[in-house]
């Protein structure tokens, strides 16, 4: 619908000042307009835009020729408040900055890091009475600012921002727009039409001649309105019947031909001009239409038409159905001509991106010069974080690229871009692609390695393990390819093949310089062979001089997982968890948005190793929203298993399940071993917690038994001690020696308290109950000094409490089972809370339940703010490494307090860093 008077829509009208009252009052509001052009999304957002005062409002609209033109709408919607950009954190500053051109983007620009700042810098646009965002024709919206703009959308909890969305209704649009609140337009009713009909022909419509329009228009608006224009009085009245059929059909793109075709021969090439143009910029429409001979105001027509609206900022159509049938009106050489007129001008005024995409319009034929002018924009809008956009410039590059080498190449530029920009369908058709024509053999393992990497983050992890180990047949000395492969066999669990992995890597014809990175990787990767394949003399030194060149200072994220993995491979679970915390630490810090969701696996693994299970779910939570968000399902698999294990923990016996079952769902049929296994390893934890014991034994046993694909050397190591507890607990004492044993081999070189705890424990368990006693004694020494075992020791005191009191020391008992008690309180660990508690009343001392640990009332973003927040970062900091607005950081600060009862950041530090 044009401008004037909203017809009808009363429910829509309810439900945009619900949304503007919701802003106004600081809240975050989304919805999204879906339904057929003509339906009148368009007059809904000038309603709200006309009525969101005091509220600021933003404005952007999709073009269709700058869909490839990586954000360009963001620019658009963000230009009139630029000036705000440096009150941003400076990550988010320079991440917007770049991409919006305004400055050169940092070297390793990120989209999700690019998103935070949008996100931030329309909360410092909401101040003080809120914020509209309105964007229209999102169909037709550059990738990099829909990227951006959905990740915001999902993010606007309280920062009195509204982003209210009109699109046609489109796959793409249904699968981007999928978890936002949306209203399908239809047509308008009967009573509707009339009204709309009254307003606009200023004469009333009989009843019958209103129904016999709604029913040939379908109660589209613009189709109404433009019958109306058609109609006299009479027949609106009835007094002369209506035209049969209605001047509809082709529909209203007839219409607009008749009065395209009306126009003279300048004014419909510079309409065209306009259309093919995009932006409605009047400069440069106007400077191309005169290249074509069109007269300096040749738009007026066209205006006195009312098909265009020409001002100094902009020049446009007054419905995009226009400016479809201006294109289709126009034969394929005018739209040659035009897109070269385009160029031209675009080139004279350096906007290099927009020439490349029009040359690239009037391209018949292979054209290396136009080729990698579109690879010239890709590289750039690549450096501002526009991956998907990327991708599409370099595939139509590809197209345009008659060497069949260079083909290949841009192709395979095109395939890490689209994976970058989590288009992963495109990305596996791009290197498809890439591997039919490419010959090099450099090219051929970079091809083979990107397919593993794909496959290992979102496919079949074994399918990943074996390209990987093809392509080190092809390239015997190229370390990065047996490191690939050593990831995905532990993402397998097939152990045989990490073996072999790591002969090849000791192997290698010429070994890395001592110290270097590369050398310490190939340490690792031959340690873990080496320890696995039965040769811990030589597989020991290896890992442990790997862990020994860890800097202390080390800023890769990258160092710090495989460190993870050889302390885990050496039983040390400790030190496991905590490189693999600050692995997530130093992701956050550096901006490796992303690869963030594969380290914040690895991340809350160790926090809820470190017995930190409010911020392991805190942290996965997290990981899980952004895998999803990135197309990274393997991830999400990691995340989802993690919570399930934190849940049995917790008792939370309906999460488990949804969360295993998520996991499994995934992992399964996607062969990841070291997945299904922790899943898996839930439901038996969950079992043991709430003593169904027979259950947990079968499910545990399992575990031990799975091969590649099904299961993991590392769960069986991590899962041992409820292995062997269940196996007692269901009467089975042989598969409980059995464990055992397997445990004191897996963990024979390991030197820390915890694991020399774990083993005594566990020896604990199948021992006499004097014996019991004393190594249940000795695996409380071994944590005494472990800050991150509360966990541990409340279930060793549990046992040793329990040890004692069936030993008639039923005083000696009471200390460690109120202790256990109170720790699996102050963790949330309900089942173990109340067994502990079961066993204090039976040692004869009441067991009043403590009272609720304050840190279990926060929810998992404000205890993810509260965390870095009590560990020094400020408000800004936290914004930036949490992809959040400063504003919503304060907002939950500002909650947070009261529920711990303090009133100040040191009080916080002091809290949650005991």
């Amino acid at each position: 619908m044009s401008g004037g008077r909203l017809a009808g829509r009363a429910a829509e009208r309810a439900m945009l000042a619900d949304l503007l009252d919701g802003i106004r009052s600081g809240a975050g509001r989304v919805l999204t307009l879906r339904g057929e052009p003509g339906v009148g999304k368009s007059a809904l957002l000038r309603h709200a835009a006309e009525h969101a005062a005091p509220a600021k409002v933003l404005r952007a609209t999709g073009a269709e020729p700058e869909t490839g033109l990586a954000f360009a709408a963001l620019h658009q919607l963000l230009r009139p408040v630029a000036g705000l950009i440096d009150a941003l954190p400076g990550p988010q500053r320079d991440a917007v900055r770049g991409a919006l051109g305004l400055a050169a983007p940092p070297a390793a620009q990120d989209r999700f890091l690019v998103a935070a700042g949008v996100l931030s810098l329309l909360a410092e646009a909401a101040r003080p009475h809120g914020l509209l965002c309105v964007v229209d024709d999102f169909h037709w919206v550059d990738r990099a600012s829909a990227d951006a703009l959905l990740f915001a959308a999902r993010r606007l909890d309280t920062d009195g921002v509204g982003l209210l969305i009109a699109t046609r209704d489109t796959p793409d649009t249904r699968y981007a727009l999928r978890d936002l609140p949306e209203r399908r337009l239809t047509g308008l009713d009967a009573a509707e039409v009339a009204g709309a009909l009254a307003a606009w022909a200023a004469v009333e419509p009989s009843p019958r001649v209103a129904e016999l329009i709604a029913e040939a228009t379908g109660g589209n608006p613009l189709a109404l309105r433009e019958t109306a224009e058609l109609l006299t009085a009479d027949h609106l009245t009835g007094h002369e019947p209506l035209p049969d059929p209605l001047p509809l059909g082709e529909g209203v793109t007839t219409l607009y031909g008749g009065q395209l075709a009306a126009l003279p021969a300048g004014t419909r090439r510079a309409l065209l001009v306009t259309a093919l143009e995009g932006r409605g910029d009047p400069r440069v429409v106007l400077a191309a239409a005169a290249r074509l001979g069109a007269p300096e105001r040749a738009l007026e027509p066209a205006e006195a038409a009312g098909l265009v609206v020409a001002g100094p900022a902009a020049i446009t159509f007054r419905h995009p159905l226009i400016r479809s049938a201006v294109h289709a009106a126009a034969s394929p050489a005018d739209r040659r001509a035009a897109h070269e007129a385009l160029a031209a001008v675009l080139g004279a005024a350096g906007d290099a991106d927009r020439r490349a995409g029009h040359l690239a319009a009037v391209a018949i034929g292979p054209d290396e010069e136009i080729a990698a002018d579109l690879a010239a924009a890709a590289g750039r809008a690549r450096a501002r974080g526009g991956y998907a956009d990327a991708a599409d410039a370099l595939t139509r590059a590809a197209r345009l690229t008659p060497d069949p080498a260079a083909r290949a190449r841009r192709l395979t530029d095109a395939a890490v871009a689209a994976w970058l920009g989590g288009r992963p369908g495109q990305a596996h058709s791009a290197l498809a692609a890439a591997g039919e024509t490419a010959e090099d053999p450099g090219l051929l393992a970079e091809l083979a390695q990107l397919r593993g990497r794909f496959a290992l983050n979102s496919g079949d992890a074994a399918e990943a393990l074996r390209i990987f180990l093809a392509a080190a047949d092809r390239a015997p000395d190229r370390l990065e390819l047996l490191a690939d492969a050593a990831e995905a066999a532990a993402n397998v669990g097939d152990n045989d093949a990490t073996v072999r992995i790591g002969r090849r890597a000791e192997a290698l014809s010429e070994p890395p310089p001592p110290g270097s990175a590369d050398a310490f990787t190939r340490d690792v990767l031959a340690g873990a062979g080496a320890l696995q394949g039965g040769d811990p003399e030589r597989g020991v030194p290896l890992l442990r001089r790997a862990l020994a060149a860890v800097p202390d200072d080390t800023g890769e994220a990258a160092t710090l997982l495989w460190a993870a993995a050889a302390a885990s491979l050496l039983g040390e679970g400790d030190a496991a968890a905590a490189y693999g915390a600050r692995a997530g630490e130093v992701a956050r810090v550096s901006g490796m948005a992303g690869t963030l969701p594969v380290v914040l696996e690895n991340a809350a693994t160790a926090e809820r190793m470190n017995s930190r299970f409010a911020l392991s779910v805190a942290l996965s939570t997290e990981g899980l929203a952004l895998a999803r968000e990135a197309g990274i399902s393997n991830s999400a698999a990691a995340h989802l298993a993690n919570l399930a294990v934190c849940a049995a923990v917790r008792g939370e016996e309906d999460a488990c399940h949804t969360h295993a079952r998520q996991a499994l769902a995934i992992a399964i049929p996607h062969r990841l071993g070291l997945r299904v296994g922790v899943a898996s390893y839930a439901l038996g934890v969950l079992d043991l917690g709430l003593g169904r014991f027979a259950q947990a034994h079968e499910r545990l046993t399992a575990l031990a038994d799975a091969g590649p694909g099904a299961g993991a050397p590392v769960v069986v190591w991590g899962s041992v001690a409820d292995r062997v507890e269940a196996a007692v607990a269901a009467g089975d004492e042989a598969a409980a020696r059995a464990a055992v044993a397997f445990l004191e081999r897996w963990s024979a070189h390991a030197a820390s308290g915890r694991s020399r705890a774990l083993l005594a424990r566990c020896r604990a368990l199948v021992a006499e109950d004097d014996t019991a006693v004393s190594l249940l004694y000795e695996a409380l020494g071994h944590l005494a000094a472990d800050s991150g075992a509360a966990y541990d020791q409340a279930r060793t005191a549990l046992l040793l409490g329990e040890r004692l009191r069936r030993a008639r020391r039923v005083g000696e008992a009471r200390g460690h089972l109120r202790q256990a008690m109170e720790v699996f309180q102050r963790l949330a660990a309900e089942p173990w809370e109340r067994r502990a508690r079961g066993e204090l009343r039976a040692a004869g001392e009441s067991a009043d339940r403590p009272a609720p640990d304050a840190l279990a009332a926060l929810t998992p973003q404000e205890l993810r703010i509260a965390r870095l927040v009590a560990q020094g970062a400020s408000n800004r900091e936290v914004a930036a490494q949490l992809f959040l607005s400063p504003r919503t950081v304060e907002y939950h600060l500002y909650k947070v307090y009261p529920k711990l009862g303090i009133s100040s950041r040191a009080e916080l530090a002091r809290l949650l860093l005991q």
